[in-house]
C-alpha cells in the first residue's frame, strides 16, 4: 500500500515542502531514496524502536521510502516523524484520510517521545503560504511556530499521540502565542543600562551617533578604559526591533537551533560576542551542511569583536563583503544558500600590545616599529568600512566616585528613534536604504551636500589624513547622522568636523 505524509526542508532561512513516500510490498528489506544522508539513512532503527515502544506493529516487509523532490539533499533528524506515520498508515494501523492536512516534523527517541528539531519557524512560515491545515511538530518546538498566524500548530510529546489524534481518538490543544503581546512584554527586556557607565561622555556621544545611522565603530584605549561595557551597552539605545525583524531575526535563530523552548519569538535586538580564536567558517556561516553564523545571529543586531587584532587576519578579511552587501552566500556545487547579515560591527582594539600606547599616565614600553605592526593586523579595507575610529581615555577618579546617575539609555534611545524617524522618511521612497549608513555613493551625493566652507574643510582633512575615497563617503554619511540628532536639514561645518574627529586611525602620527 502506498501512503504520502508530508515534512519539510530548511535552506538558508527559507523552507521547502517535502513528500514522503511509503509503499509496503512483499519481500523483507528496507529501502530508502531521494538523497538522503547519514542521519536519514539511520532512521529506520529509531523509528522501528519507536514505533515498538508505543505498541504498534513494525511491518516485516519490503518498505521503500522515497523522499521528494529526489534532487534536493535530506538533512537531519526531522523526518522520523513524518515516516514513521507513513509506515503505520502503509501498514493499516492508522488512518489515511487526514494525512493529506498537516505537515509533520520530529525526531524519534527509542521509546517514542518526540525530540526538537532546528527551523520551526520557517517550516511554520511555508505551511501556512501553502494553506495546510495544520503542522505537527515537537512541543518544544511549538511555541516558535505558533508565530505564524492562520495556522493550527500542534505541539506533541510521543508518536502514540499523533496517532491517536489522527485516528480521531485524542484531541490535540493548538498553541496559540499572542505576537503583540508577547512583543510589548519583552520589547525593553535588558538588564544592562547606560547611566552604568560613568564619565566616558564623548564615547557615549560617538555610540549615540553609531546606532541613529547605523554605523560601525572601533573603540581604541588602554585595558580597563571601558570598552567592553560601553560595547555591551549598545542594543538598549538601539531602536526596538519591528514585528517584520524580529521575525526575520527569529527566523535564523531557529535555523541555528539558537531558540530555547520557552521562547517564541526574539524581541530584543541580538548581541553577538564570539572570541577571536573563531574560525571563518563560524564567523560567517558555511561547513559541510550549511549553518548560519555569527554575522547572520547578530542581524538586526550588534557583533562585538573584543581585542580586535587577535583575530586571524583572514577571519576578518571575509567580513569585507557582509558589512558592504549584508549578506552572506554560501555556496557549495549543489546549491548555494544565501543569509542575511545586516549587522552593527563595534570592534575594540587596544592601541599597543601593552595597551598603554598614548596613555596621559603610564609610559607605553612598545617601539613605534612594533606598534605599528601591531596595528597593521588590521587591513585598510576594513578599517575603511568602519565609520567611527573612537579614542577612548581612562576614567579620572573623581568621574567613577560620583554620586550623580548618568544618562539612561532610555533617554538616549529617544533621540536615536527621532533621527531614525527622520530617515525612515528620507528613504521611505528607496530600495533597501533604511539609515545613513547604507547609503551608496549616488544617495551620498543627492543627501549629503554641503556649502563651500564645508567643502573646503572636509578638502583639508582628506589631504592632511591621506583618507581614501570609501572614508570620504563615511565622513559625509556620519556628518549626515550627527545632523540628523540636532535636528538639522543640512549638514553644517560643526556637523562636519566632529565627523572627522571620529577617524582617529587614519590622523597621521597617531600611532607614533
Amino acid at each position: 500500500m502506498l501512503v504520502k505524509t508530508y515534512g519539510s526542508a530548511v535552506y538558508g532561512i527559507t523552507a521547502t515542502t517535502i513528500t514522503i513516500e511509503v509503499n509496503i510490498s512483499t519481500g523483507t528489506k528496507y529501502f530508502m531514496v531521494g538523497l538522503p544522508d547519514n542521519a536519514v539513512k539511520e532512521s529506520l532503527k529509531r523509528i522501528e524502536s519507536a514505533i515498538q515502544s508505543s505498541g504498534f506493529r513494525m511491518p516485516r516487509q519490503k518498505i521503500v521510502v522515497n523522499l521528494a523532490p529526489a534532487d534536493i539533499r535530506k538533512e537531519g533528524s526531522g523526518y522520523d516523524l513524518a515516516i514513521a506515520i507513513a509506515i503505520l498508515a502503509a501498514s493499516g494501523q492508522l488512518n489515511t484520510d487526514r494525512l493529506d492536512q498537516y505537515l509533520i516534523l520530529g525526531e524519534l527517541s527509542l521509546d517514542g517521545s518526540v525530540l526538537p528539531i532546528k527551523g520551526a519557524l520557517p517550516i511554520a512560515s511555508q505551511a501556512g503560504q501553502e494553506h495546510y491545515k495544520g503542522l505537527i511538530l515537537p512541543k518544544a518546538n511549538a511555541r516558535e511556530a505558533a508565530i505564524v498566524s492562520g495556522l493550527a500548530v500542534y505541539g506533541v510529546e510521543n508518536l502514540k499521540e499523533v496517532v491517536d489524534f489522527l485516528n480521531g481518538q485524542r484531541d490535540l490543544s493548538t498553541t496559540l502565542v499572542d505576537v503583540e503581546q508577547e512583543f510589548l512584554n519583552h520589547i525593553n527586556n535588558y538588564d544592562i543600562d547606560f547611566a552604568d557607565v560613568k564619565g566616558q561622555q564623548n564615547i557615549k556621544r560617538a555610540l549615540e551617533i553609531a546606532a541613529a545611522g547605523g554605523h560601525n565603530v572601533i573603540l581604541i584605549g588602554p585595558p580597563g578604559s571601558g570598552k567592553t561595557m560601553l560595547a555591551k551597552r549598545l542594543p538598549t539605545i538601539l531602536p526596538p526591533l519591528s514585528i517584520s525583524e524580529s521575525l526575520e531575526t527569529t527566523k535564523i535563530h531557529s535555523v541555528a537551533g539558537k531558540l530555547a523552548a520557552a521562547d517564541s519569538l526574539m524581541t530584543v535586538r541580538p548581541f553577538r560576542a564570539p572570541h577571536h580564536t573563531i574560525s571563518d567558517v563560524a564567523l560567517v556561516g558555511g561547513g559541510a551542511n550549511p549553518q548560519p553564523g555569527e554575522i547572520s545571529l547578530a542581524h538586526h543586531g550588534v557583533l562585538f569583536l573584543d581585542e580586535l587584532p587577535e583575530f586571524k587576519r583572514s577571519v576578518l578579511e571575509v567580513m569585507r563583503q557582509p558589512l558592504e552587501e549584508r549578506l552572506v552566500s554560501i555556496s557549495r556545487a549543489r546549491f548555494s544558500v544565501d543569509y542575511p547579515a545586516g549587522f552593527m560591527l563595534i570592534a575594540s582594539m587596544n592601541p599597543c600590545p601593552c595597551g598603554y600606547h598614548n596613555h596621559p599616565d603610564r609610559e607605553c614600553i612598545c617601539t613605534s616599529g612594533v606598534v605599528q605592526k601591531y596595528l597593521s593586523k588590521i587591513s585598510g579595507p576594513l578599517l575603511d568600512r568602519i565609520d567611527l575610529h573612537v579614542e577612548v581615555t581612562p576614567v579620572e577618579f573623581n568621574a567613577l566616585s560620583s554620586a550623580q546617575r548618568a544618562e539612561s539609555s532610555a533617554d538616549v534611545r529617544k533621540r536615536v528613534i527621532a533621527a531614525r524617524k527622520v530617515q525612515d522618511e528620507r528613504f521611505r521612497t528607496m530600495d533597501k536604504v533604511y539609515n545613513n549608513a547604507q547609503m551608496g555613493p549616488k544617495e551620498v551625493r543627492e543627501i549629503c551636500r554641503i556649502d563651500e566652507a564645508a567643502q573646503s574643510l572636509l578638502k583639508m582633512a582628506m589631504e592632511r589624513l591621506d583618507l581614501s575615497a570609501r572614508a570620504y563617503d563615511r565622513i559625509l554619511k556620519v556628518a549626515r547622522t550627527i545632523a540628523d540628532l540636532d535636528g538639522e536639514a543640512h549638514i553644517n561645518t560643526a556637523h562636519l568636523a566632529e565627523a572627522i574627529q571620529y577617524r582617529s586611525l587614519d590622523r597621521e602620527g597617531w600611532a607614533g
